[in-house]
């Protein structure tokens, strides 16, 4: 089945900009130029989005609108994917990404140092002692992802940043690197795992 026209509808806040050309999303908004550093980091957020074959448009100066025409049924639900991308670069530049990590372990306590390369800029995170074993496990956070370990409560780290994708990424290395291997998952059930996501910048 085709469907002759289908469309979604994006709102834009006022302090966020956005400029789309060849299919290229490029989002610019407060926590763009204030949170990260100019020297390692472009200050914007961008997503390719050529690989999808919709069309935008500007109708009104603070809306964006998706369509597509002719399209068949995965066409038409790909409209909504690209909504969701558009709307989580608007989120991240106005209100950012904070992940929340607690180390669980029952028996070996496991060690968490952080430190950043000055060659790259990026964060690197060294897990020590997971359960008992001498082998050190190194993640390398993803560009525009700040590590830090938290003040108040004891075996937890935060990860913050404007882009959701990498975020998440890195939380998400952290967590497989620390898989429990040739154990009975149920009852060896040690790891670093994300405890909360909410925004940086929380609604008034």
């Amino acid at each position: 089945m085709r469907y002759i026209h289908s469309e979604e509808t994006l709102k834009i806040p006022e302090d966020v900009s956005i400029n789309i050309r060849s299919r290229i999303v490029t989002v610019e908004g407060p926590r763009g130029t204030s949170f990260f550093k100019p020297s390692f980091l472009n200050c914007k957020l961008v997503k390719d989005l050529s690989h999808i074959s919709v069309s935008f448009s500007r109708p009104k100066k603070d809306e964006v609108t998706i369509e597509l025409h002719h399209g068949n049924r995965k066409g038409v639900a790909a409209l909504r994917t690209v909504r969701t991308l558009i709307n989580n670069l608007i989120i991240g530049v106005t209100r950012g990404f904070l992940y929340k990590m607690r180390y669980v372990y029952a028996h070996f306590p496991i060690n968490v140092n952080i430190e950043k390369n000055k060659e790259t800029g990026l964060v690197d995170v060294e897990i020590r002692n997971f359960l008992g074993e001498k082998r050190v496990r190194h993640v390398t956070c993803l560009p525009g992802v700040e590590v830090v370990v938290s003040a108040n409560v004891k075996d937890e780290i935060q990860l913050s940043g404007n882009s959701l994708e990498n975020v998440s990424q890195t939380a998400a290395d952290i967590q497989q690197a620390c898989l429990v291997k040739n154990k009975d998952i149920r009852k060896f059930l040690d790891g670093v795992y994300v405890s909360e996501r909410r925004n940086i910048v929380e609604d008034e």
